[in-house]
């Protein structure tokens, strides 16, 4: 019935608190095996949640409602997703299941309510595709879809995601882009060890901690690789491989920090433990 041709997910690892096409597709995708019967809107939300970690455990996977590279390989091989016709639906505010082997056209209620929506305290909502709440995006023309997903977990501010881009930016502009991912994760790692302060400003404005702090650095304004770099950190991606320190070794003069336990290098950066 629907083409089994896979839509691509973006690299990034979806989880709760994401909005956008990546959890569109993951709602669709679980819907149509019978794992998700919630709205499909773009918001992953508990229903998102718990319907992912069901698929997780069914299908032999780390339960850990994360969408990361296996369980949205081996949910596109499971699952049949028709990114055209899901998004026509949400563009249209129609109400709309996707459940497999079930003829399209008997899962669509058409919205037919344009004029107020007042009579159903749903309407509202079913109505409206997912956005930012930004009356830019309000104006954009019909032709444009849901936005990539943007994922802001609970737990991190705008400012936070700016600081974070900015000491990306400030430390590793030019690095190839698992490195930029990498430096803000290190960054993010240091969150979660006692011996750092558990604020990402606190952690940026130890003394001496970041060469980007000390020569000024910091205060670039950021640009877009810097800013996703740090969002793929927030959501899990670590190239670093858990690392908590990194350092240049063209430039490195301190004993102490070629002391450490070396993991890797990216381009330029060696990380360390």
């Amino acid at each position: 019935m629907d083409s089994r041709q896979a839509e691509a997910f973006s690299e990034q690892v979806i989880q709760k608190g994401a909005t956008g096409d990546d959890v569109v597709e993951l709602q669709a995708r679980l819907q149509n095996i019978g794992f998700y019967n919630g709205k499909i809107d773009g918001v992953f939300g508990w229903g998102t949640y718990w319907a992912l970690r069901n698929f997780q455990s069914d299908f032999g996977l780390p339960i850990d409602g994360l969408a990361g590279a296996k369980t949205k390989t081996k949910l596109t091989k499971a699952s049949n997703f028709n990114k055209a016709w899901v998004h026509e639906q949400i563009n249209q505010g129609n109400t709309f299941t996707y459940y497999g082997n079930v003829p399209i056209e008997k899962q669509v209620k058409k919205n037919t309510n344009n004029s107020t929506a007042s009579k159903n305290n749903n309407a509202t909502s079913q109505s409206k595709k997912p956005s930012s709440n930004n009356s830019a995006s309000q104006n954009k023309s019909d032709t444009s879809s849901t936005n990539k997903a943007t994922n802001t977990p609970a737990g991190f501010s705008e400012n936070d995601i700016k600081l974070l881009s900015q000491a990306v930016y400030g430390e590793a502009r030019g690095e190839p882009y698992a490195g930029q991912v990498a430096v803000a994760a290190v960054i993010l790692n240091r969150l979660e060890s006692p011996s750092f302060p558990n604020t990402i400003s606190g952690i940026l404005f130890e003394p001496l901690a970041f060469t980007a702090v000390a020569d000024g650095q910091i205060w670039l304004e950021p640009d877009a690789t810097a800013r996703q770099a740090a969002l793929d950190a927030i959501n899990g991606m670590d190239p670093s491989e858990s690392a908590t320190y990194y350092f240049n070794p063209q430039t490195a003069t301190s004993k102490w920090i070629w002391s450490r336990p070396q993991i890797k290098q990216i381009g330029n950066h060696i990380f360390c433990k």
